[in-house]
């Protein structure tokens, strides 16, 4: 049980567990109309390869056949719309972001896209999902569970609501491990970004807190570990991109 003194990571802060989930908040609400664009402009493009390359992993049934995704913290739907693509006939996402300004974008998108029928948007919180045991084919989570309070617990559940069978994937930045791109990438990510996103969203500080939460997310072997201990099994991951991202990947056997 979590205690009352009990604390957490808010970027570099350490933070009252309880206060992290309304900070996140607040950052995500600041930023929700312009994160996809933000998105573009942070890795020049890449995040639209890496999670193409999660869809692959996912590779849904092109046929008809059923298959249900929960994508998680994916609230402007990049994720489930290129999932959609892929997909066949059989396929519907369930798309669960616990900020309503991140939903309310990806549901203007899904209507414009007219995949309304295929994608739907539910909030609701990672550590205590209101799905039924058993109900996806398919949990993906791209670059969320960094901020989720209890990753723990976020792992508990999509073990949870995943069928036997049903496939984790998390796509998540992760620790370069090229030499010399490293320091690139730290003065990119420290001088570069937090001007970038004043510009773009006129606030710096959300993407300070962003460029810091990376540093603080658990090295991939370490949450590796965190994956397996949530039950999964086959838990494996994939570095892209000299290491700035990684793919995980853990089944429901």
């Amino acid at each position: 049980m979590d205690g009352p003194d009990q604390t957490t990571h808010f970027g570099f802060r350490d933070v009252p567990l309880g206060e992290k989930q309304t900070l996140v908040n607040d950052v995500f609400r600041s930023v929700a109309s312009r994160y996809d664009l933000m998105n573009d402009l942070m890795s020049a493009g890449l995040h639209r390869v890496w999670k193409d390359i999660m869809i692959n992993a996912l590779n849904p049934p092109r046929a008809d056949t059923p298959f249900a995704l929960l994508d998680v913290a994916g609230g402007t739907g990049d994720v489930a719309f290129r999932a959609a693509r892929a997909a066949g006939s059989g396929f519907r996402a369930t798309v669960c972001d616990i900020n309503s300004d991140m939903l309310n974008v990806g549901r203007e998108r899904a209507a414009a896209r007219h995949v309304d029928d295929r994608v739907s948007f539910v909030e609701g919180n990672a550590e205590a999902l209101a799905f039924p045991d058993r109900s996806f084919d398919g949990y993906t989570i791209a670059f969320g569970i960094r901020n989720v309070p209890r990753i723990d617990l976020a792992l508990a559940e999509a073990y949870r609501v995943l069928k036997p069978g049903g496939r984790f994937l998390c796509l998540e930045f992760s620790t370069v491990d090229v030499p010399g791109l490293d320091r690139i990438y730290d003065l990119f990510s420290f001088k570069v970004i937090p001007p970038l996103g004043r510009a773009v969203t006129g606030d710096a500080d959300s993407y300070q807190y962003l460029v810091e939460s990376i540093r603080k997310f658990p090295k991939p072997g370490a949450f590796a570990e965190m994956i397996r201990s949530a039950g999964f099994s086959r838990v494996s991951w994939q570095s892209l991109s000299g290491g700035i991202v990684a793919l995980h990947s853990g089944w429901r056997l």
